[in-house]
């Protein structure tokens, strides 16, 4: 059987994520670090909408966690393989560059590069060899595409993320995988509520921050059979604010 894995998936776009792709059949991994209530709330929201799930608790910074806990998991799914992966763990510690901590910038990039890392790496290997292929689809951000002031650290997780999309896409399309990135600019969440939303939205051409639900939406066409010749691809969906 094939499963579908969301890291960062208990709340936020993550959430939302994890119930659109109910639609595709699959039973859902979500990952998380320590929300506990918030993840068995998301695992409640998916079972109670007819779909399965499964929590999955590890630091996708931490190498060793990664591994036993994926190793755990193929120990007990030995016929079960996960064909879908989407990198949206993150995490933001805002700051101008000369105020910011050594510890605001490894823990932005760790959470981000090495995550995508350690846990792509450690799929690869089982998604590689099946003749279907999988989907991995990385969550990136506006600030990865143009930069945004106070985010130098988070910019950089998320630009290094779309470029290794961009070579990961060349390097695996041969075995019918697939890898793309999605770039969202301000999204109603727990990460923007502290944000000035009335000043900002006056900035964005249609007006309104974006929808948790609109960024899922686009998640699940790129998981979609339907999408298997798009590959290497940044797509933004930001309102019109950049293109």
């Amino acid at each position: 059987m094939k499963y579908i894995l969301v890291t960062g998936g208990s709340r936020g776009i993550g959430r939302a994520i994890c119930q659109r792709l109910i639609s595709m059949g699959m039973p859902i991994i979500i990952n998380y670090n320590s929300n506990h209530s918030s993840a068995n709330e998301t695992k409640s929201l998916i079972e109670d909408n007819g779909g399965k799930a499964e929590l999955l608790p590890f630091d996708v910074s931490d190498k060793t966690e990664v591994e036993k806990a994926i190793g755990c998991w193929e120990q007990s799914h030995p016929d079960d393989y996960i064909a879908v992966l989407v990198n949206n763990a993150g995490i933001r510690r805002d700051n101008v560059m000369f105020m910011m901590s050594d510890d605001d910038w490894h823990r932005v990039l760790d959470t981000t590069l090495d995550g995508f890392f350690y846990l792509t790496r450690c799929l690869l290997k089982h998604m590689m060899p099946r003749k279907r292929g999988g989907r991995i689809i990385n969550i990136a951000s506006l600030s990865g595409v143009k930069g945004l002031p106070g985010q130098t650290n988070y910019s950089a997780a998320k630009a290094a993320l779309i470029g290794a999309t961009k070579a990961l896409a060349q390097e695996v399309a041969p075995r019918n995988i697939t890898v793309n990135a999605i770039a969202p600019g301000f999204i109603e969440t727990d990460m923007t509520k502290d944000l000035p939303e009335d000043d900002l939205k006056k900035l964005i051409p249609v007006g309104r921050f974006g929808k948790p639900e609109e960024v899922a939406a686009l998640v699940a066409f790129l998981a979609s059979d339907e999408a298997a010749y798009i590959t290497g691809e940044v797509i933004n969906i930001n309102g019109g604010l950049y293109t």
